[in-house]
Order: C-alpha cells, then sequence, then structure tokens
C-alpha cells in the first residue's frame, strides 16, 4: 500500500508505505522524477512535477522503507524498485511529491489572500475558472478551503491563463477537489467570465 500524507490533496505529499500492517517514509537520497512518477501512477494521480525533499511536507513516523530508490519510471509499484539494502536517513530526509493531479487554489490581485480572481494550479500551470456553474455552494467551499471564512460576494474577470476549470459541488465539500470538475472542455465555458471572489475572512 501506498500513500501521499500532509499535502493539500491527496496527489500531494510525504510519500508513505505499508509493510506488514506498518506505515513507513522514503528516503531523499537519490529521490528523483522517475522514483516519484511510479508513485503518482501507482495512486492514479498522473505524472510528477516536482520532487520534494528535507520532509518538506513534515516528518513522517515509522520505519524509513526506502533508501536510494533507484526506478527507471515504468515500474507499476514502487516496491520493484531497486532500492540500498540498509538506510542512513532520519525523518527529516522524509522524500515527497506534487503529481500533475493536485490541484491548489488562490485569489489574486486582491487586498490578500481572501479576495480576487480565482486562480487553479492543475497538471502543472495556473488557469481561471469559468462561472458558468459557479453558485453559492462552490464558493463556500472555496473561502472555506483557504481559511478565508464565508463568501460575500461574487467578481467577474477576463480569463487570460491558458487553462480553464469547471466546478460543480453538490453538497459542502472540504474542498473544490472532491466535486465534480472538468478541465479544458470548450462547450460549458464557451460564454464563461472568470470566478472571482471576496470572502469575508482575512487571508495572509
Amino acid at each position: 500500500a501506498l500513500r501521499l500524507a500532509d499535502g493539500r490533496s491527496r496527489c500531494e505529499g510525504r510519500v508513505e508505505l505499508e509493510k506488514q500492517g506498518i506505515w513507513g517514509t522514503v528516503c531523499d537520497d537519490g529521490w528523483d522524477i522517475p522514483d516519484a512518477d511510479v508513485v503518482c501512477r501507482q495512486l492514479r494521480c498522473g505524472h510528477a512535477v516536482s520532487v520534494r525533499g528535507n520532509s518538506a511536507f513534515g516528518r513522517g513516523h515509522g520505519p524509513i522503507l526506502r533508501d536510494e530508490l533507484g526506478c527507471r519510471g515504468h515500474e507499476r509499484h514502487l516496491w520493484e524498485c531497486p532500492a540500498a539494502p540498509e538506510h542512513d536517513c532520519s525523518h527529516k530526509e522524509d522524500a515527497g511529491v506534487v503529481c500533475s493531479e493536485h490541484q491548489e487554489w488562490r485569489l489574486s490581485g486582491g487586498r490578500d489572500g481572501c479576495a480576487g480572481r480565482l486562480e487553479v494550479f492543475f497538471r502543472g500551470t495556473w488557469s481561471t475558472v469559468c462561472d458558468s456553474s459557479w453558485y453559492e455552494l462552490e464558493s463556500a467551499v472555496l473561502c472555506r478551503s483557504l481559511g478565508c471564512g464565508m463568501p460575500l460576494r461574487r467578481l467577474s474577470f477576463g480569463h487570460t491563463l491558458p487553462g480553464k476549470m469547471l466546478y460543480e459541488c453538490g453538497s459542502l465539500q472540504t474542498s473544490l477537489a472532491f466535486c465534480r470538475w472538468t478541465f479544458n472542455r470548450s462547450a460549458p465555458c464557451h460564454q464563461s467570465r472568470a470566478v472571482g471572489l471576496v470572502c469575508n475572512g482575512m487571508g495572509s
């Protein structure tokens, strides 16, 4: 079993493996894109867009199960990759990854991080969000997930970034990643404007 821990979505975080019911981590010695690609693909998270070392997602617990990984990138499971028989690591060297299917959001151009045009990072690039299916519920999910309280009002902007994302939330999810979404489908976004928001909280 394999998982990513302490990231902002299930497709980002510290790499954790399970062995005989105990979860452990991977050391960042020799940790590179081919190794991370295997993790992302095994988790159905696309491919690796960046690798992180030095416990970038916090220090894990339990045994350090892999060191000096030497994946070629095509392996189906991380366990199939060659690795050092012994490790000389501590948890301050826990390896992490950001996969292409990870999504993160920001409100850009406002007075703080709680107001502005909504932009989403997905598949390695920042995109805008279409307003065609954007209602009070989607606004509430977004403001809450950014730690910005509740939505005060909606704003409207032009699309100036390469991609367009569309979200439809059926309930108050913890994150837009758990709502229905489509990326770069022209039809529903055809006449849309780019979503902007003012939330009632204060951003950093």
